[in-house]
């Protein structure tokens, strides 16, 4: 008997599929978007060393006083611009966008257009 598929797990067989071919270098280091249904979070993180270099998400206190719900397009563009400011202060210009197997849609697009705004080439 065959599982039902949901779209959760669809996802993430799209995010192992992408993942395969995306991944980030010292150079060019990797932005991954995480959402949930009430928050988003962001890393950019260099996959050859295995290590995290600049986080951000709504959670942060600049964002959570900021806008009534962290949940939302206005709150992903604040954490999009936060995580690029974070970048371009430690030396990190330009990054390959992984959007985590989400729909380039909505508060992803949101966040990248915040990143692109604030600094970030991808």
């Amino acid at each position: 008997m065959l599982k039902k598929a949901n779209k959760n797990t669809n996802r993430l067989q799209r995010h192992k599929r992408v993942r395969r071919k995306v991944t980030g270098t010292t150079q060019r280091p990797r932005l991954c978007v995480f959402r949930s249904s009430n928050n988003i979070y962001a890393q950019i993180i260099d996959d050859t060393e295995r290590v995290t270099l600049v986080a951000a998400s709504s959670l942060d206190a600049e964002v959570k006083g900021a806008v009534k719900h962290r949940g939302n397009k206005e709150a992903a563009k604040m954490v999009g611009e936060m995580i690029a400011k974070k970048a371009v202060e430690k030396g990190i210009t330009e990054v390959v966008f992984d959007r985590g197997g989400y729909l380039y849609h909505g508060r992803i697009k949101e966040l990248a257009e915040g990143a692109r705004e604030a600094g970030l080439k991808f």
